[in-house]
């Protein structure tokens, strides 16, 4: 199945053999579902802060910054926005009937109709010579508006990545997802020297278009917000790409004999992330963003959540710095199992309370000794899914796991109740800390459960082949890492998935509330 020649292709992709065959072994056996036992909630997995806690919190991630605490802010930026002009690209490949139709009622024609409240709209209007604000003269144009929208010959939204699309109109200007991030990392995530750390995982054919819009806007915000940015990039890297296979489970092959292998989805960039040197790295997708005006609630809860980390981290730390004095007696190891239960909410069997001291600290460093996120957590005002569960994670031990709905047997009529009574989802909203006791960086790859992956249908030139995608980065790729759960309000979670999401009130510049 795999010849020399093969192996020659594997080895200057930075992978193995070895990891092929292993999976072309889970195309085969598949992947199991994760075992939910619950929904996490308020007071059992979730925590919920009052004012007076958040202040508390907000205080103790200030005084991490005052002695020196570095700051990150990881912002997973791959891939084109095809996604979200998927409707749009229907229409423009449709029968003039067809577009008719769509011109009447959906998504084309909440498009149309609101096309001037875009901030692209005057880059719009001046490659179609429309006047946009001529209701009439945009429906008879319809097509040739999305056209140049999304086409190479116009403003290529649908061939670029969303990064670089015009979300917002913000004092007067049009910005960017990339300047969005760039105004939230100086409100939250600056150093004690004013400097600002932002690093963009791209693909590498877009990394020039980000390096172009942060070079020409750096100067405005670093003179705005008294901050030095350093910006940094990498792409998923040619080593995480998955094999494709057959239906048959053979490897899937270009014209010329060579195996195909395809990107591994979000969970690759787990290499990126383990690059990252930061003692505080805040992770957020590119496409959830507000304008600069909407986001106090953002900056509140994204410091508090970094407060609730640094608090959480101190106890872990200190605990683990006195099992190395060797100085814990048996009380004390009693009162850490106890930090670890009802703070922490880690499960400690019965078993281990009633063992040796030596069978205690070797627990509590075990379950200590691992890198360790909070999670913010959004309440459900729709159909619930994906989210934070109890579940059974990597070593067969129930934990707080973020949990994908791809991951779940909704066949199951017992994990699809469970689902249904679950009260939060995942909005990716989270605050890692990387490194151990001594300062020294975690390598994130020990902490990922493989069985996690998840194998999807694609084609390729006409032809069906399948994918496998590695375990999601805030799923299993951080199954192992002490979990916390924390809510934020559903005013700090506003991603574009759509391009008509653009026209939600928490897009829409401020002004356009007053009319």
């Amino acid at each position: 199945m795999i010849s020399e020649k093969d192996k020659e292709q594997i080895s200057s992709k930075g992978t193995s053999p070895e990891k092929v065959i292993a999976q072309i072994d889970h195309f085969k056996n598949g992947f199991p579902f994760m075992n939910i036992e619950k929904p996490a909630s308020i007071g059992n997995g979730i925590i919920k802060l009052d004012e007076e806690s958040k202040l508390t919190y907000t205080d103790f991630y200030r005084a991490a910054l005052e002695n020196d605490y570095t700051v990150s802010k990881f912002v997973p930026a791959s891939g084109a926005a095809t996604r979200m002009f998927k409707d749009l690209f229907t229409y423009i490949n449709a029968d003039e009937e067809a577009q008719k139709l769509m011109e009447q009622e959906g998504p084309i024609k909440a498009l149309l109709a609101h096309i001037n409240d875009f901030a692209f709209s005057k880059d719009l209007e001046k490659i179609t010579g429309v006047d946009l604000s001529d209701e009439k003269s945009v429906f008879e144009n319809g097509v040739l508006i999305v056209s140049k929208l999304l086409l190479e010959d116009g403003l290529k939204y649908g061939i670029y990545p969303k990064g670089v699309l015009k979300f917002h109109l913000s004092d007067v200007r049009e910005t960017t997802p990339i300047e969005e991030h760039l105004i939230e990392g100086a409100l939250y995530g600056c150093s004690n020297h004013n400097e600002v750390q932002i690093h963009f995982t791209v693909s590498p054919n877009h990394q020039a278009l980000f390096q172009e819009i942060v070079n020409k806007k750096l100067p405005l915000y670093e003179a705005k917000f008294d901050v030095q940015y350093k910006i940094t990039y990498s792409t998923q890297k040619s080593s995480t790409d998955t094999i494709a296979v057959n239906k048959d489970n053979t490897p899937f092959r270009n014209p010329k004999g060579q195996i195909v292998f395809r990107p591994g989805g979000h969970g690759a960039l787990i290499e990126n992330l383990n690059d990252i040197y930061a003692d505080i790295i805040f992770i957020k997708n590119i496409d959830n963003v507000s304008p600069e005006y909407r986001l106090k609630d953002t900056i509140q809860y994204k410091e508090a959540l970094a407060g609730v980390l640094c608090f959480y981290q101190g106890k872990v730390f200190d605990i683990l710095k006195d099992l190395e004095s060797n100085s814990a007696d048996n009380k004390d190891l009693n009162s850490y199992l106890e930090v670890i239960k009802t703070e922490l909410q880690i499960i400690v069997p019965d078993d281990v309370l009633k063992a040796s001291n030596e069978e205690k600290v070797n627990f509590i460093n075990k379950k200590l000794n691992r890198p360790i996120r909070v999670c913010g957590m959004v309440k459900n005002e729709g159909e619930p899914g994906g989210g934070p569960f109890w579940g059974v994670g990597k070593h067969g031990e129930t934990s707080l796991q973020v949990v994908e709905s791809s991951q779940i047997d909704l066949n199951d009529p017992i994990k699809k109740e469970l689902v249904s009574k679950s009260t939060h989802f995942n909005p990716v909203d989270l605050i890692c800390g990387v490194n151990n006791h001594k300062g020294e960086k975690y390598d994130l790859l020990e902490f990922v459960d493989p069985k996690t992956g998840f194998i999807s249908a694609k084609s390729l030139n006409g032809k069906d082949l399948k994918a496998l995608e590695l375990p999601g980065l805030w799923n299993g790729a951080m199954s192992d890492w002490i979990t916390l759960f924390v809510e934020v309000p559903i005013s700090t979670f506003n991603p574009v998935k759509t391009i008509n999401d653009l026209l939600r009130p928490e897009h829409q510049p401020e002004y356009s509330e007053q009319h």
